[in-house]
C-alpha cells in the first residue's frame, strides 16, 4: 500500500473532496485525521476510515482561526504523535458583484480559503521540517489560474493559495516536504450544487439548464468527480510523486492549459 502508517490530516474532510481524499488515503494504508466546522459530518468519516481497519480522528476546526487551527494540531500530534501529509481542502465558495460587495464577504472568503491554508500549513510545517519528510497538498481551484465574473474574492483567494504553494514548496525543497496544489474546474459536490442553485434562482433557467452551463465550462462537457481529484492526491502524497513539488495541477478536461 502506498501510505502505509502515513498520518494524513484533511480539513474540509466531512464531504465531498474532502471525504473522497480521507477514504482514498485510508484505502491505501494512512491513518486518518478528519476536520472540519460541522462535527458529525468528520465523524461520519472517521467511522467509515475505521470500518477499514485504520485509526481515525475527527475534530471540529474553523481554519480561518489561529487558535483552533493550533487545538486541532496540538490534538491530532497529542493522538499519533506527527502528521506526514497535510490536505488544506477546508474552503467556502460565494458569488457577488464587485459593486455590492461588502468588507465582511471579501474577508470571510480570504480567511477561510487563503489565511487558513495559511495557518494549517505554519502549524505542521515545522514537524516535516524536523522529520525531513512531508506533503503539503492544497485544493485551489481552476479559478488560482483564470478569472471568472461574479467571483472575484473566490478568485482572489485561490490565486492566493497557488502563490503561496510556489513559495513555499521552495523554501522546503531541500527538507524532503513536497508542496503542490491540485487546481479542479466544477466538481460534483455540493458547493457545485449551491452554484447550479444560484443560477437557476438567478436567470430563471431550470437547474437542468443551470448544470450543463456547468458541465460547458469543461471540454468533456461533465462534472469532475471527488475521486478523480483525491487520485492525483494519492499520487502527491505517495513516494511516486515525490519529484513534483510546486505544481498546480489541473483537472478540469481540458479547460485551462497551463
Amino acid at each position: 500500500m502506498k501510505l502505509e502508517n502515513k498520518v494524513a490530516l484533511v480539513t474540509g474532510g466531512g464531504r465531498g473532496i474532502g471525504r473522497a481524499i480521507a477514504l482514498g488515503f485510508a484505502r491505501e494504508g494512512a491513518n486518518c485525521i478528519v476536520a472540519a466546522r460541522t462535527v458529525s459530518q468528520v465523524e461520519s468519516v472517521a467511522e467509515e476510515i475505521r470500518a477499514m481497519g485504520r485509526k481515525s480522528l475527527a475534530l471540529q476546526c474553523d481554519v480561518s482561526s489561529r487558535e483552533s487551527v493550533s487545538r486541532m494540531v496540538d490534538d491530532a500530534t497529542r493522538q499519533f504523535d506527527r502528521i506526514d501529509i497535510l490536505v488544506n481542502n477546508a474552503g467556502i465558495a460565494k458569488s457577488q458583484p464587485l459593486t455590492k460587495m461588502t468588507d465582511d464577504f471579501w474577508q470571510e472568503i480570504i480567511s477561510v480559503n487563503l489565511t487558513g491554508t495559511f495557518l494549517c500549513t505554519q502549524a505542521v510545517i515545522a514537524g516535516m521540517i524536523k522529520r525531513q519528510s512531508g506533503r503539503i497538498i492544497n485544493i485551489a481551484s481552476i479559478t488560482a489560474k483564470q478569472g471568472m465574473p461574479y467571483i472575484s474574492a473566490y478568485t482572489a483567494s485561490k490565486h492566493g493559495v497557488l502563490g503561496f504553494t510556489k513559495s513555499i514548496s521552495l523554501e522546503v525543497a531541500s527538507k524532503g516536504i513536497t508542496v503542490n496544489a491540485i487546481c479542479p474546474s466544477y466538481v460534483e459536490t455540493d458547493m457545485a450544487q449551491l452554484a447550479i442553485d444560484n443560477i437557476s434562482g438567478k436567470t430563471g433557467r431550470t437547474p437542468a439548464e443551470a448544470r450543463e452551463t456547468l458541465e460547458a465550462m469543461n471540454p468533456q462537457h461533465r462534472l469532475i468527480t471527488p475521486e478523480e481529484v483525491a487520485a492525483v492526491a494519492l499520487l502527491l502524497a505517495s513516494e511516486d510523486g515525490r519529484g513534483i513539488n510546486g505544481q498546480g495541477i489541473n483537472i478540469c478536461g481540458g479547460a485551462v492549459q497551463f
